[in-house]
């Protein structure tokens, strides 16, 4: 008598791709790029837990612009010689069942900054970082001077069409989910928030005018990544600030976005304004994803202090998300999927060289 798999361990299909179950690796920078380019690192982290059994494995934040990087050791793909790498990690991501997606960004005015096991403090050109740094307005994150620089339409344009650029690069590199980093202060969110978008031009002032970077980005993106292929888009659904962007937007902007070709919304918060006051706690996040799911024809990602498989079961089976991400705890535990389908009972097939260790 065949038994029933546990919700978290059932297959996802969008568009054109199966997802082997719920469980995703969330986007996580490494710092561990030299001018762009994918290591041996990348191809250990990604390929690991792949192993472990996550469906679903995105790098980190990959700059579609030199200049819209985090930090000088970032992942980039604003160059065809990145594609290389990239298509070896791909390759052995796939070869062990499991889906490989890129998160696609541009840090806007929290770039040139040093990695965080060294404070992660803004840096100047002297110190190896680099000038100018771009925003929607002229209001630094850090305290700089003098300020980020504000987008002209030309820059603009620019880095919309550096978008639709790396799309094509991702799609040669054999990666079969993009995901658009509209999330954690960095360009894309600081175009959609009030807090950092004083423009008074078409691309600041209302809600229409603020999401019409994202949508032309997106735009952009789905001329290159074919319709068979999904799209993600993360989004901070709230500030957690007086007068920002919040979860009736993050809402809005689903309804918005998905008739353009957006299959997902990954629902994170924050990291726009510092001292932003957040009710930390597990699954926090969830939230978010539940109510843009009930309320949008979009699917949703819950993130945020994920960390057991009841927990995730739970989230998947109540129908708050149609998958989970999960960091941290892929960090501690690359081998997160394996073990929660023991823990949970679920039939999993196990790579071979790993079968004496199942039981």
């Amino acid at each position: 008598m065949s038994v029933s798999q546990p919700n978290l361990f059932t297959p996802l299909t969008i568009r054109d791709i199966t997802f082997r179950n719920r469980i995703a690796v969330s986007p996580m920078c490494e710092y561990s790029s030299e001018d762009g380019f994918a290591s041996d690192w990348h191809l250990v982290h990604l390929g690991s837990r792949a192993v472990g059994g996550a469906a679903l494995i995105v790098t980190e934040a990959a700059a579609v612009t030199p200049e819209g990087r985090i930090s000088p050791h970032d992942l980039g793909i604003w160059k065809d010689d990145h594609v290389e790498m990239l298509a070896r990690c791909v390759a052995f991501v796939k070869s062990q069942g499991a889906v490989a997606g890129i998160q696609l960004a541009h840090a806007g005015r929290k770039a040139s900054t040093d990695v965080p096991w060294r404070g992660g403090k803004f840096l100047t050109v002297q110190e190896g970082g680099w000038w100018p740094i771009f925003a929607p307005s002229a209001i630094p994150h850090y305290n700089v001077n003098p300020p980020p620089v504000a987008l002209d339409k030309a820059g603009i344009d620019r880095i919309i069409a550096a978008f639709g650029e790396a799309a094509r690069r991702s799609l040669d590199a054999g990666f079969e989910v993009i995901e658009l980093h509209a999330a954690h202060g960095y360009l894309m969110h600081e175009f959609l928030s009030p807090l950092s978008n004083y423009r008074l031009d078409e691309y600041g002032g209302s809600f229409e005018k603020r999401v019409r970077f994202t949508k032309e980005i997106v735009a952009r993106v789905r001329e290159v990544w074919p319709e068979r292929l999904p799209l993600f888009v993360r989004i901070s659904a709230t500030d957690w600030a007086d007068g920002g962007w919040d979860i009736e937007q993050s809402v809005e902007l689903a309804r918005v976005i998905g008739p353009m070709g957006v299959d997902l919304i990954d629902c994170s918060s924050g990291s726009l304004v510092a001292g932003a006051k957040i009710p930390v706690a597990p699954g926090y996040q969830t939230q978010f994803a539940e109510r843009i799911r009930g309320e949008t024809s979009v699917l949703t990602g819950a993130v945020g202090l994920i960390t057991t498989p009841a927990q995730a079961d739970e989230i998947i089976s109540d129908g708050r998300a149609d998958i989970v991400l999960l960091a941290r705890e892929m960090l501690r535990d690359p081998y997160f999927g394996l073990h929660a389908a023991k823990a949970l009972n679920a039939e999993v097939r196990w790579p071979d060289q790993y079968l004496r260790a199942k039981d």
